[in-house]
């Protein structure tokens, strides 16, 4: 059997009981949209981020651009992002008419910082995305966030892959004007099905958000904001997204444990491995090679699967090969060619885990 890079199937076996409840609930009641579950979920997801708000809609790219748009973005906009992070932020934009400006990221990190964030906006961006990318926090996100303040510049902590990461035990996606997750069954805190959420402090923000989700209603039937949609996280999924939270925490600890053993034990001199800080929720474990086909090509003799995340940056796209061809990105071009992905989610065996180690180690150019 291969050993895959999240396996579901193990994860929903492992809460099978408390997914079952939750339909179940939902059923009994026969209230299937925006109902009583997802204003419960909304409630405990934002007292757990450390917000006042929290919104729940379609996904985690609907999350994105309605924020985006709640925050003041729009056609012209130029907006800051990095180009590593799977085109997701960008097709948010794309569809406001929004402008990206991308940043290229640290080699180590794969992340945003400091100074390229504060050149950007000397450059005229007039609002940021920061990604926490494969669920490290950015380091810089506090004094980015002071930054975009003392700019009037609106800054968006895209969360899709940072579900319950914290630095110095505050939880990511309450630094920023706006914060966007993503429930997609594979995240650290999946639904059984697509699912997204914007949560914020900012009341207007917040206001805005819950008429741009649903056709720009401000009350039933009057629509009142422009570039709405219908996006809505439907009962069952917020349901089993409320059992599944209290149980988020201990996994992103054992997410934790399987990255730290992979890097004390991992010694292969053409493989870089991530580290992950103390409050870290590891949703991805990618490592850097040159070779990164040999590597897929040997791990494929052991039954264990991998992937890239991601191979074609967002500059790089065929529908931006009019207006990005020729911009250059180094660090963030050198990461598509050398990233590769190695399995690690909470429901891994000890013997998975050595099984990677072992296949890795092994390897030979």
């Amino acid at each position: 059997m291969v050993l895959l890079i999240n396996d579901l199937r193990a994860r929903i076996s492992c809460h099978r009981a408390d997914i079952d409840r939750a339909i179940a609930r939902v059923i009994d009641r026969g209230w299937l949209v925006l109902g009583p579950e997802v204003c419960t979920f909304e409630t405990a997801f934002a007292e757990y981020v450390g917000v006042s708000h929290c919104i729940g809609v379609g996904n985690g790219t609907d999350a994105l651009e309605i924020a985006l748009r709640a925050m003041g973005v729009s056609s012209g906009t130029k907006v800051a992002l990095a180009a590593n992070a799977g085109f997701y932020a960008t097709t948010a934009l794309l569809a406001i008419a929004a402008l990206p400006h991308y940043v290229d990221v640290d080699i180590e990190t794969s992340h945003l910082r400091l100074a390229d964030v504060k050149e950007a906006i000397a450059a005229g961006a007039e609002a940021v995305v920061i990604t926490h990318l494969y669920g490290a926090p950015v380091g810089d996100i506090s004094d980015i966030a002071h930054l975009c303040v003392e700019n009037g510049v609106p800054m968006l902590e895209d969360c899709a892959q940072a579900h319950g990461a914290r630095i110095d035990g505050r939880c990511v996606g309450s630094f920023g004007d706006a914060a966007s997750f993503s429930f997609y069954p594979t995240k650290n805190l999946g639904a059984l099905g697509d699912g997204g959420a914007i949560l914020t402090r900012n009341r207007t923000i917040a206001e805005k958000s819950f008429a741009l989700r649903q056709y720009g209603w401000t009350t039933k039937y009057l629509a009142s904001a422009t570039g709405a949609r219908n996006s809505r996280l439907d009962e069952i999924q917020a349901a089993i997204l409320s059992e599944l939270l209290p149980f988020l925490d201990a996994e992103n600890l054992r997410r934790r444990e399987i990255a730290a053993f992979y890097l004390a034990n991992i010694k292969h001199p053409e493989v870089a491995l991530p580290k992950f800080d103390e409050g870290a929720a590891p949703h991805l474990y990618v490592v850097r090679t040159k070779d990164r086909e040999g590597l897929r090509k040997h791990l494929s003799s052991f039954d264990i699967a991998s992937d890239v995340h991601y191979p074609v940056p967002d500059h790089r796209q065929p529908c931006h090969s009019e207006m990005y061809g020729s911009m250059s990105l180094p660090v963030t071009e050198r990461l598509s060619r050398e990233v590769l992905t190695l399995p690690c989610f909470s429901e891994m065996h000890s013997s998975d885990i050595e099984l990677v180690v072992e296949a890795v180690n092994s390897w030979v150019r």
